[in-house]
């Protein structure tokens, strides 16, 4: 700030001395200029070493802010690279999961329909089976009839056979014993004919 007030008074100096007539010089104070000089002089270089300083300090900031915002840029298009790719990652996830889940669920129709098959086909088989189980039932059943109905008619035949001999024995012997009546003679022998 003392430089500028010397330059502005040097210059006031100037305006307000005496011109030479006829031509652009002036009369000035030849003491009071070499006084304002040395003063410049005196100011100058510590004013001068402050503005190299300061332009070095500057140029030393700059060059940090340079660095700094590469380093920002580089980070910045680092994170957006890994973002493209977290995003390209996350894609292909989700479409890796929706074609695992179709997958999922086409294998898991797929089991379903071979169960059904396998249990319908089961049960096609036991069907069979009680088909075959019933039809041999039934001719069991028809058998046992068939047999019994043999069975019973040559029963009765036996029945109907017992039931004459008595009576040709009876007509046949004469009792032994003329007070035993007839009837208790073939009674006896019925008796033991049929518990033969």
């Amino acid at each position: 700030m003392e430089i500028q007030n010397q330059l502005d008074h040097l210059e006031a100096t100037v305006r307000s001395a005496k011109a030479m007539p006829m031509s652009a010089a002036c009369l000035v104070n030849r003491a009071e200029m070499f006084e304002i000089i040395a003063r410049l002089r005196i100011e100058l270089p510590a004013n001068i070493d402050h503005a190299d300083a300061l332009l070095a300090e500057r140029d030393a900031v700059l060059t940090a802010a340079r660095e700094q915002a590469e380093r920002i840029v580089a980070g910045a298009r680092g994170e957006r690279e890994q973002l493209i790719e977290q995003a390209a990652v996350l894609v292909a996830a989700r479409a890796r999961a929706g074609t695992v889940t179709t997958q999922a669920r086409d294998e898991s129709t797929r089991l379903l329909a071979d169960a059904d098959d396998y249990v319908d086909r089961k049960l096609a088989d036991f069907e069979a089976v009680l088909g075959q189980l019933g039809s041999q039932v039934n001719n069991g059943r028809l058998r046992l009839t068939t047999r019994r109905e043999a069975d019973l008619a040559r029963f009765r035949g036996m029945v109907e056979e017992d039931e004459e001999i008595p009576v040709a024995l009876a007509e046949s012997a004469a009792p032994a014993d003329p007070s035993v009546p007839a009837d208790q003679g073939t009674l006896a022998t019925g008796v033991s004919l049929g518990a033969r």
